[in-house]
């Protein structure tokens, strides 16, 4: 049975990777905020303006135990996910997990272009932006960095480099 997590800062590429390496394996391929909205019928950004991010979490906590009890899957986790209750523990008992690592102005530049989509970053300037992205990663490593398996995700420019980062990732998980 291959089950494997991917964990990361909003912007990293979880989903990016994650769907061409289902691909790749032949395997399907869940992002966790989007089997939520499924499951709720809302919006993630609906959920946290109606229910807090307190009330998110438990939804998302509840939705990542049940999406982890699948077979045979690649998952990629909200970028808080792991940093809430015992996700992180969790998520290691269940899955080979793996944390996509990229640099504060990487995941900017990447976020800049979907800001109004992410509920954390909504009505932030470029500055504050910058800023939040810089304590968010300094908050939530030491949760990052209990994954299994870590992979510099810096350089994900183009397809190339996608099928790249995923071929190394297949290397690191001996798939």
């Amino acid at each position: 049975m291959t089950r494997i997590i991917l964990i990361g800062y909003m912007g990293a590429g979880k989903t990016t990777v994650g769907k061409v390496l289902s691909q790749s394996l032949n395997l399907p391929f869940y992002d966790l905020d989007w089997y939520i909205e499924e499951r709720y019928r809302r919006t993630v950004a609906d959920i946290f303006a109606q229910e807090g991010e307190s009330g998110f979490r438990e939804i998302e906590r509840k939705m990542l135990h049940e999406v982890t009890e699948f077979e045979d899957v690649i998952i990629s986790c909200g970028g808080g996910t792991p940093c809430f209750f015992d996700n992180m523990e969790y998520m290691n008992r269940k899955a080979q997990t793996v944390y996509l690592k990229a640099s504060p102005d990487v995941l900017y530049q990447h976020l800049k272009i979907g800001k109004v989509e992410r509920p954390l970053l909504k009505n932030k300037t470029e500055a504050e932006m910058k800023q939040y992205i810089c304590n968010s990663l300094i908050q939530r490593e030491p949760f990052y960095s209990q994954a299994k398996y870590t992979l510099d995700v810096n350089l994900l420019e183009n397809y190339d480099k996608i099928k790249d980062s995923v071929r190394m990732l297949r290397e690191l998980l001996n798939l």
